[in-house]
């Protein structure tokens, strides 16, 4: 087993995936965190409501392609290790299912190594999504993943971070272009075409402290061109509480449920 370097953890500089912790009710996270989470809440009061949304969808997207017959995951901008994770979804339909978790915070690997210690089909990728072909030839990750058979490759609620001067259309054509006819790619993205005062001070404080230039606010027809070259799976592109609900669950629309849309699409063979 490699040796790992020890991580270092800045308790002072607060970290998006504690804050979206923070915002899910959990325990890992700093003050600083939980500071700037209640300047978010000030200006747009939405942003723990679309953090549960967005975690419900993960996990409905990952039973849905697990249902499929999807057996190989690679989970872009993981986050925090929280409950019903995308490897405890699709391991509990199939025990030998395939996770890649990948992200570049400190915090989050610490946790998911942890975690997943233990777990022979699982494994955890440090790597920058803004660097796409790194990323992808990572050994372990190649080790684990074989990228000639169907992948589920999840951008859960991290394109909405990254200015077009980071690229990110080119970034989801990257991963589109690299797995096999049969994949699929699920995301999750806030846009503008509401709440668009709010969306944008939120933005400023997230620019801050992530020290980055650029806007990443996006309309849905933007959000939709992530899609191209792929099929949808119903219902398509459309706020995230309402993609493919449990039964029971309640379409309503309030707490900014129409600020982030989520979707499925799927490889076609080519020809």
């Amino acid at each position: 087993m490699r040796e790992r370097a020890p991580v270092a953890i800045d308790t002072s500089v607060p970290s998006i995936a504690r804050i979206y912790d923070y915002f899910l009710d959990g325990k890992d996270n700093f003050a600083c965190d939980r500071e700037l989470a209640a300047e978010l809440l000030r200006v747009a009061p939405e942003a723990r409501a679309m953090a549960r949304d967005n975690r419900a969808f993960l996990g409905r997207v990952v039973r849905y392609l697990a249902g499929c017959g999807i057996t190989q995951f690679l989970d872009i901008g993981t986050g925090l290790p929280t409950q019903n994770n995308v490897h405890e979804v699709a391991q509990e339909i199939a025990p030998d299912t395939k996770v890649a978790y990948v992200d570049n915070d400190p915090v989050v690997l610490v946790h998911a190594r942890a975690l997943l210690a233990d777990n022979p089909h699982t494994i955890v990728v440090e790597a920058d999504v803004r660097d796409p072909r790194a990323l992808l030839a990572d050994p372990a990750l190649r080790e684990l993943i074989d990228f000639d058979q169907p992948v589920a490759v999840l951008l859960v609620g991290i394109l909405y971070f990254f200015p077009e001067e980071d690229r990110p259309f080119d970034i989801v054509a990257a991963f589109r272009d690299a797995v096999a006819p049969g994949s699929y790619l699920a995301l999750s993205h806030v846009v503008a075409d509401e709440g668009p005062d709010e969306l944008g001070r939120a933005q400023e404080l997230y620019r801050t402290f992530l020290k980055r230039s650029g806007d990443a606010r996006r309309t849905r027809a933007q959000v939709l061109s992530f899609f191209d070259g792929l099929e949808f799976a119903e219902p398509g592109l459309v706020p995230a509480r309402h993609w493919r609900p449990d039964p029971g669950t309640t379409a309503d629309t309030g707490d900014g449920a129409g600020w982030i849309l989520g979707g499925v699409g799927r490889k076609k063979a080519s020809g």
